[in-house]
């Protein structure tokens, strides 16, 4: 599979748990708790890829996305400190909706920009042969991506 296609993949089933979860009743602890699980999963995997991989990639495939990726990488140190804290909280706690909302505005602009503002440069500079390499990287190392978001490398900076 093709690096992009595979990284918005990724953020199609992150954008379907966040549905899920705005969709999610007020009091309905145990679901909310559930979906913000399987997110916190899905976005420690898919920016440890990306950034283990796909960045570093692209900045040397289009140097000219050398300010989007280090703009991505801290969207990143924001969201896997919101991802490690909402794995500690209790969804009855007043600040858990709050929390996950503010991480799916985060999540939703990162996305946004990735996709339309740098994804197609890197595409046009990287060519389908070298994307599907990426691509099977990336799928593989998704098998051995660290459960703890602060095992991230951007959580750290």
């Amino acid at each position: 599979m093709d690096g992009i296609v595979l990284l918005k993949e990724d953020h199609k089933t992150v954008e379907k748990l966040f549905k899920q979860f705005e969709k999610a009743g007020e009091e309905d602890h145990a679901e909310k708790r559930r979906i913000a699980d399987q997110v916190i999963e899905e976005l420690t995997t898919h920016t440890w890829i990306e950034e283990k991989i796909f960045y570093p990639a692209a900045r040397e495939a289009a140097p000219d996305t050398k300010d989007h990726v280090l703009e991505s990488v801290e969207e990143h140190h924001v969201v896997l400190w919101m991802l490690s804290e909402l794995k500690g909280l209790d969804p009855s706690d007043e600040r858990f909706d709050a929390k996950m909302s503010v991480l799916m505005e985060n999540v939703r602009h990162h996305v946004e920009e990735e996709e339309k503002e740098w994804f197609p440069d890197v595409r046009k500079a990287m060519g389908r042969n070298r994307l599907t390499e990426l691509g099977a990287e990336m799928e593989a190392a998704k098998k051995t991506a660290p459960g703890d978001p602060l095992a991230v490398p951007s959580a750290d900076q």
